[in-house]
């Protein structure tokens, strides 16, 4: 396994005591949407699975984590990837568990979900992650989420579904745009790793 892997494996032992809070969260959300399963999937990706990937900073300033990553024997750059490596598998397990959801709910309620429609909902996923955990996490590297976390979370949520609402982002619109939305959503976390790999320390 390498450092990077060990590091997302570190942020879900450190996240597991609030796991009931998400289940309860994810079973909220699916109960609230059950009757449109076609979007179950994209609000998970853009409430649930950005929360849960930003939970390992609530922690580490909560617990002081911070000193133990400065004194792990592992460069600040592989602790940062950790970070995106841990945000990745978020997603993964988020929209993994939804999408299976969203089928039988699909299905329960005699809506078409499959195909072209199932991918561009998992593009869409994809996008609004993405963007959300690009603009998060370079904030919260920098400041801590003790400083940051209204404008951290807050923030690229509004800018995101401002986005969806300026451009009238729907599963039919997108269709023809998908293979750019998959790059887009990849260029974006590279960019933000990148930038938070390079920004300085948090402050005292």
């Amino acid at each position: 396994m390498s450092a990077v892997a060990r590091m997302a494996v570190l942020h879900l032992r450190t996240v597991a005591p609030y796991r009931t809070q998400g289940l309860l969260v994810f079973g909220l959300m699916v109960l609230v949407l059950a009757r449109s399963p076609v979007g179950l999937v994209p609000a998970l990706a853009l409430l649930l699975a950005p929360l849960i990937a930003v939970h390992p900073f609530v922690v580490a300033d909560k617990a002081g984590l911070e000193t133990l990553y400065a004194v792990l024997p592992l460069p600040r750059r592989t602790v940062l990837l950790g970070h995106y490596a841990w945000a990745l598998a978020s997603f993964i397990a988020t929209v993994t568990a939804g999408t299976a959801l969203a089928v039988l709910l699909a299905r329960a309620e005699g809506v078409q979900l499959g195909g072209r429609t199932l991918v561009t909902m998992l593009t869409l996923s994809w996008t609004l992650f993405a963007v959300n955990i690009a603009i998060q996490f370079p904030l919260l590297i920098r400041f801590g989420y003790a400083r940051i976390s209204v404008l951290g979370t807050t923030m690229p949520l509004a800018l995101v579904m401002l986005a969806v609402y300026r451009l009238h982002l729907t599963i039919a619109s997108i269709q023809t745009w998908l293979p750019l939305l998959w790059v887009a959503g990849a260029a974006a976390i590279v960019t933000s790793a990148a930038l938070a790999t390079h920004a300085p320390r948090p402050r005292a």
